[in-house]
Protein backbone atom coordinates (compact mmCIF):
# COMPACT_ATOMS: atom_id res chain seq x y z
CA UNK A 1 0.00 0.00 0.00
CA UNK A 2 5.13 -7.08 2.00
CA UNK A 3 4.95 -9.14 4.94
CA UNK A 4 1.37 -9.42 6.26
CA UNK A 5 0.39 -6.57 8.57
CA UNK A 6 -2.22 -8.24 10.54
CA UNK A 7 -1.82 -11.36 12.49
CA UNK A 8 -3.50 -12.84 15.40
CA UNK A 9 -2.46 -13.15 19.04
CA UNK A 10 0.99 -11.19 19.64
CA UNK A 11 0.24 -8.04 18.88
CA UNK A 12 -3.50 -7.36 20.53
CA UNK A 13 -6.74 -6.57 19.57
CA UNK A 14 -6.09 -2.82 20.07
CA UNK A 15 -3.26 -2.45 17.65
CA UNK A 16 -5.19 -4.45 15.11
CA UNK A 17 -7.39 -2.60 14.74
CA UNK A 18 -5.95 0.56 14.63
CA UNK A 19 -4.11 -0.76 12.33
CA UNK A 20 -7.16 -1.89 10.03
CA UNK A 21 -8.63 1.76 10.76
CA UNK A 22 -6.08 3.93 9.60
CA UNK A 23 -5.61 1.75 6.33
CA UNK A 24 -9.59 2.12 5.46
CA UNK A 25 -8.59 6.33 5.81
CA UNK A 26 -7.77 5.65 1.93
CA UNK A 27 -4.36 7.95 2.79
CA UNK A 28 -6.20 10.42 4.58
CA UNK A 29 -3.15 11.28 6.93
CA UNK A 30 -0.99 11.78 3.83
CA UNK A 31 -2.57 14.71 2.94
CA UNK A 32 -4.12 16.37 6.23
CA UNK A 33 -1.34 15.23 9.00
CA UNK A 34 -1.44 15.81 12.53
CA UNK A 35 1.81 17.28 13.93
CA UNK A 36 3.93 14.53 15.53
CA UNK A 37 1.69 11.78 14.24
CA UNK A 38 3.65 8.93 12.75
CA UNK A 39 4.49 7.75 8.92
CA UNK A 40 2.73 11.14 7.95
CA UNK A 41 4.25 13.48 5.22
CA UNK A 42 3.81 17.27 5.08
CA UNK A 43 0.60 18.38 3.74
CA UNK A 44 0.93 19.62 0.34
CA UNK A 45 1.31 23.53 -0.55
CA UNK A 46 -1.58 24.41 -3.01
CA UNK A 47 -0.38 24.66 -6.45
CA UNK A 48 -1.13 28.59 -7.92
CA UNK A 49 -1.89 28.69 -12.12
CA UNK A 50 -1.87 31.91 -13.33
CA UNK A 51 -5.70 31.05 -14.81
CA UNK A 52 -7.48 30.47 -11.28
CA UNK A 53 -9.22 33.12 -9.83
CA UNK A 54 -7.59 34.43 -7.14
CA UNK A 55 -6.98 32.26 -3.95
CA UNK A 56 -8.73 29.24 -5.34
CA UNK A 57 -6.22 26.88 -4.69
CA UNK A 58 -5.43 28.55 -0.49
CA UNK A 59 -9.50 28.38 -0.43
CA UNK A 60 -10.14 24.65 -1.60
CA UNK A 61 -7.44 23.53 0.38
CA UNK A 62 -9.15 25.43 3.51
CA UNK A 63 -12.67 23.18 2.40
CA UNK A 64 -10.86 20.12 2.59
CA UNK A 65 -9.88 20.19 6.15
CA UNK A 66 -13.26 20.17 7.55
CA UNK A 67 -13.66 16.67 5.20
CA UNK A 68 -10.48 15.61 6.25
CA UNK A 69 -11.40 15.90 9.96
CA UNK A 70 -14.87 14.46 10.29
CA UNK A 71 -13.81 11.45 7.70
CA UNK A 72 -10.68 10.87 10.97
CA UNK A 73 -13.37 11.29 13.58
CA UNK A 74 -16.13 8.61 11.78
CA UNK A 75 -12.41 6.21 11.90
CA UNK A 76 -12.13 6.93 15.60
CA UNK A 77 -16.09 5.92 16.03
CA UNK A 78 -15.75 2.91 13.71
CA UNK A 79 -12.66 2.04 15.82
CA UNK A 80 -14.36 1.93 19.13
CA UNK A 81 -16.79 -0.78 18.17
CA UNK A 82 -14.02 -3.03 16.35
CA UNK A 83 -12.62 -3.62 13.03
CA UNK A 84 -15.92 -4.40 10.58
CA UNK A 85 -17.78 -1.64 12.05
CA UNK A 86 -14.62 0.61 10.91
CA UNK A 87 -14.60 -0.81 7.43
CA UNK A 88 -18.67 -0.29 7.76
CA UNK A 89 -17.86 3.25 8.51
CA UNK A 90 -15.34 3.94 5.87
CA UNK A 91 -18.16 2.87 3.65
CA UNK A 92 -20.99 4.64 4.81
CA UNK A 93 -19.95 7.89 6.45
CA UNK A 94 -17.21 9.16 3.91
CA UNK A 95 -19.90 9.66 1.68
CA UNK A 96 -22.24 11.43 3.60
CA UNK A 97 -19.82 13.44 5.14
CA UNK A 98 -18.98 14.31 1.72
CA UNK A 99 -22.36 15.57 1.22
CA UNK A 100 -22.49 17.22 3.66
CA UNK A 101 -19.84 19.26 3.09
CA UNK A 102 -21.09 19.94 -0.53
CA UNK A 103 -22.55 22.96 -0.04
CA UNK A 104 -22.83 26.71 -1.24
CA UNK A 105 -21.75 25.66 -4.52
CA UNK A 106 -18.79 23.88 -3.40
CA UNK A 107 -18.66 20.01 -4.34
CA UNK A 108 -15.86 17.98 -2.95
CA UNK A 109 -14.93 14.65 -2.84
CA UNK A 110 -11.94 11.71 -3.01
CA UNK A 111 -11.22 9.51 -5.98
CA UNK A 112 -8.80 7.25 -7.62
CA UNK A 113 -7.66 5.40 -10.87
CA UNK A 114 -8.33 2.13 -8.82
CA UNK A 115 -11.59 2.12 -7.35
CA UNK A 116 -12.58 0.02 -4.01
CA UNK A 117 -15.86 1.85 -4.34
CA UNK A 118 -17.16 2.38 -7.94
CA UNK A 119 -19.72 5.01 -6.54
CA UNK A 120 -16.28 7.49 -5.99
CA UNK A 121 -15.34 7.51 -9.80
CA UNK A 122 -13.51 10.81 -10.74
CA UNK A 123 -15.90 14.04 -12.20
CA UNK A 124 -14.26 14.22 -16.11
CA UNK A 125 -12.03 16.91 -14.93
CA UNK A 126 -10.26 15.10 -12.14
CA UNK A 127 -9.84 12.24 -14.38
CA UNK A 128 -6.75 13.42 -16.77
CA UNK A 129 -4.92 14.97 -13.42
CA UNK A 130 -4.99 11.62 -12.28
CA UNK A 131 -3.27 10.32 -15.64
CA UNK A 132 -0.99 13.37 -15.75
CA UNK A 133 0.49 12.04 -12.16
CA UNK A 134 0.30 8.73 -12.69
CA UNK A 135 2.54 9.22 -16.26
CA UNK A 136 4.83 12.22 -14.69
CA UNK A 137 4.93 11.49 -10.92
CA UNK A 138 7.50 13.37 -10.16
CA UNK A 139 5.33 16.57 -10.67
CA UNK A 140 2.70 15.98 -8.46
CA UNK A 141 1.91 19.09 -7.13
CA UNK A 142 -1.84 20.19 -6.14
CA UNK A 143 -3.36 21.59 -9.45
CA UNK A 144 -6.51 24.22 -9.73
CA UNK A 145 -8.09 24.69 -13.17
CA UNK A 146 -10.65 27.29 -13.97
CA UNK A 147 -13.75 24.99 -15.08
CA UNK A 148 -15.27 27.60 -16.52
CA UNK A 149 -18.91 29.05 -16.01
CA UNK A 150 -17.42 30.29 -12.72
CA UNK A 151 -15.77 27.91 -11.20
CA UNK A 152 -12.72 26.61 -10.26
CA UNK A 153 -11.22 22.47 -9.65
CA UNK A 154 -8.58 21.80 -7.01
CA UNK A 155 -7.06 18.50 -7.06
CA UNK A 156 -4.47 17.54 -4.24
CA UNK A 157 -2.89 14.16 -4.27
CA UNK A 158 -2.89 10.80 -1.99
CA UNK A 159 -0.35 8.93 -1.92
CA UNK A 160 0.35 5.67 -0.39
CA UNK A 161 1.89 5.64 3.37
CA UNK A 162 2.87 2.47 5.23
CA UNK A 163 -0.30 1.70 7.23
CA UNK A 164 -2.36 1.69 4.16
CA UNK A 165 -1.05 -1.50 3.12
CA UNK A 166 -3.11 -3.44 5.50
CA UNK A 167 -6.38 -2.87 3.47
CA UNK A 168 -4.38 -1.73 -0.23
CA UNK A 169 -1.10 -3.41 -0.37
CA UNK A 170 -0.09 -7.38 -1.99
CA UNK A 171 -1.04 -9.23 1.54
CA UNK A 172 -3.76 -8.48 3.26
CA UNK A 173 -5.43 -10.26 6.29
CA UNK A 174 -7.73 -13.18 5.03
CA UNK A 175 -10.37 -12.16 7.57
CA UNK A 176 -10.20 -8.59 6.40
CA UNK A 177 -9.78 -9.29 2.71
CA UNK A 178 -13.36 -11.13 3.30
CA UNK A 179 -15.15 -8.40 4.63
CA UNK A 180 -13.66 -6.01 1.87
CA UNK A 181 -14.67 -8.16 -0.68
CA UNK A 182 -18.60 -8.03 0.47
CA UNK A 183 -18.65 -4.63 0.81
CA UNK A 184 -16.52 -4.12 -2.70
CA UNK A 185 -17.41 -6.90 -4.67
CA UNK A 186 -15.90 -4.86 -8.04
CA UNK A 187 -12.45 -3.79 -5.65
CA UNK A 188 -9.46 -2.84 -7.65
CA UNK A 189 -7.80 -1.09 -4.77
CA UNK A 190 -4.79 -3.56 -3.80
CA UNK A 191 -1.43 -4.20 -4.73
CA UNK A 192 0.08 -0.97 -4.16
CA UNK A 193 3.21 -0.11 -3.00
CA UNK A 194 4.32 2.53 -0.68
CA UNK A 195 4.80 6.17 -2.43
CA UNK A 196 2.44 5.22 -5.23
CA UNK A 197 -0.71 7.33 -6.25
CA UNK A 198 -3.21 5.73 -3.99
CA UNK A 199 -6.10 8.59 -4.99
CA UNK A 200 -6.90 12.21 -4.90
CA UNK A 201 -9.34 14.91 -3.05
CA UNK A 202 -10.97 17.31 -5.58
CA UNK A 203 -12.73 20.33 -4.91
CA UNK A 204 -15.44 22.58 -7.14
CA UNK A 205 -15.75 25.94 -5.91
CA UNK A 206 -17.33 29.00 -7.29
CA UNK A 207 -15.06 32.26 -8.48
CA UNK A 208 -15.35 35.02 -5.93
CA UNK A 209 -17.82 37.80 -6.96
Amino acid sequence: MTPRCLRSGSIGLLARVAVVVLALALGLWTSAPTAGEPGTTPAPTPASNETEAPGAAQRAAALLQPFKQDLQQALREGLARGPVEAVAACRLRAPEIARAQSRDGVRLGRSSHRLRNPANAPPDWVAPVIDDWLTHPEDRAPRTLPLGEGRTGYVEPILLQPLCLSCHGDAIAPDLAARIEHLYPEDRATGFHVGELRGVFWVELPDPD
